[in-house]
């Protein structure tokens, strides 16, 4: 599932791309994608007409902004924007398509086909699912160290599944605990009573940079994920802990573990986090 560098990359390539465009009329192929209204028919017909202002994030969602209207869209596993010529046959599985007044096309397209689009009036999207209980941006200036402590800090839970908790901090996923974590030197099953000061100061660091980081490197390719011009993210390549099972620690060269938490695939190194009782 795409995660917070993921989304912000393909957020910044479409509003280089559709920004300023006019919609002129959409085909959906696939209605369930369209969550809100609850005819394809009436999201359609909303849209026609309309410009896209700018292209915005909310967490792991896109905001998609235009004058009057906010489209809510959540790419769930393998969802993938491109803009593509409007004579070009759409690829395989492409399930909505925004036919744009350059001759272009904005296509979503979802192997998986768990992608969700909700159609709003401006401001509204706040107040109801799916961004109404979504926590603090841990890339905003909100996201402090006090701010980290006052929403995790009083938890009696496993770090790891709290940091993942979306209601706490959104667009946090697997791989960036995983790394925020190694770099934190913090096992994922710590509790949050059982950190000191100086862990929690190192886990804020490391979750902003690490963050930051996969943002400016286009996000992680581990799978299946492209921006919206086709191109692959690169930050895989800086991944410390996370795919690395079995292979040499970076920083102590003791082997990399895989193990679950919380229902998820977690990487470590035994060395450099250990489990403090």
């Amino acid at each position: 599932m795409p995660e917070l560098p993921e989304v912000e990359t393909v957020r910044r390539t479409l509003n280089e791309q559709v920004a300023g465009r006019t919609i002129r009329t959409v085909t959906v192929k696939l209605p369930r994608i369209i969550q809100r209204p609850a005819e394809p028919e009436q999201f359609q017909d909303a849209l026609a007409g309309r410009t896209i202002q700018k292209v915005e994030r909310r967490g792991k969602f896109l905001r998609i902004v235009l004058d009057g209207l906010v489209l809510v869209s959540h790419l769930r596993m393998e969802g993938r924007y491109g803009v593509f010529p409007s004579e070009e046959p759409p690829e395989l599985h492409t399930h909505v398509l925004f036919h744009l007044d350059d001759g272009t096309d904005l296509r979503y397209k979802d192997v998986r086909q768990f992608g969700t689009m909700h159609l709003f009036l401006p401001g509204e999207e706040f107040r109801q699912a799916p961004l109404a209980k979504l926590g603090i941006e841990p890339l905003g200036p909100d996201f402090t160290l006090q701010a980290l402590r006052d929403r995790v800090g009083k938890r009696t839970s496993r770090i790891k599944p709290l940091l993942l908790n979306q209601e706490l901090i959104v667009g946090l996923g697997n791989i960036y605990v995983d790394e925020a974590l190694f770099q934190a030197r913090i096992h994922p099953e710590r509790t949050p009573d059982t950190l000191k000061p100086a862990e929690w100061k190192r886990l804020h660091e490391a979750i902003r940079t690490t963050l930051s980081s996969a943002v400016e490197a286009g996000g992680s390719s581990i799978k299946s994920y492209v921006n919206g011009q086709g191109e692959m993210g690169m930050f895989q390549q800086q991944l410390l802990v996370y795919g690395r099972k079995d292979e040499a620690c970076s920083v102590c060269g003791k082997p990399i573990v895989k193990f679950v938490v919380g229902g998820r695939g977690t990487h470590i190194c035994p060395r450099c986090q250990p489990m403090k009782r």
